[in-house]
């Protein structure tokens, strides 16, 4: 059997607040309808100078407490070189040093293989840009 790569993006509001947004449900949806029940690789990627891909665990508060270190690290105030947007929007240029635009999955008999406790999290700090598109690709 020869590999296939099939790939769809997805427009996501974000909102106009720092997010950790879980995305798991929408890359299982693209598993579901392209994969055949094929081992592969999911590659979820974002388009933007200003978001990250993470996977961690959700709902006990980690997804918090990645906001509030990079919250932290990244403070939303005058030092950033970059200044256009909103006060301390340079800080939004560095996430991706820090939370990856990218993830690269593995896919088992059509399903992504997640760790029990782990989701796939669009990382957005930027409140001026409340549009985002996100790529997902198969490779299987």
């Amino acid at each position: 059997m020869s590999d296939t790569f099939h790939t769809t993006t997805l427009d996501i509001t974000t909102g106009r607040r720092e997010v950790a947004l879980d995305i798991t449900d929408r890359c299982h949806d693209f598993l579901r309808d392209v994969t055949g029940g094929r081992d592969g690789l999911l590659n979820v990627f974002v388009p933007h100078a200003t978001a990250g891909i993470a996977v961690i665990e959700t709902g006990s508060g980690s997804d918090d407490d990645l906001l509030s270190t990079l919250r932290d690290l990244l403070p939303a105030d005058d030092r950033w070189r970059h200044r256009h947007g909103s006060p301390g929007h340079g800080r939004d240029h560095v996430l991706p040093g820090l939370v990856a635009p990218h993830a690269t999955l593995p896919v088992v008999g059509g399903r992504l293989a997640l760790g029990i406790w782990q989701s796939v999290v669009l990382i957005d700090t930027n409140g001026d840009n409340p549009d985002r598109t996100l790529r997902l690709s198969f490779l299987g």
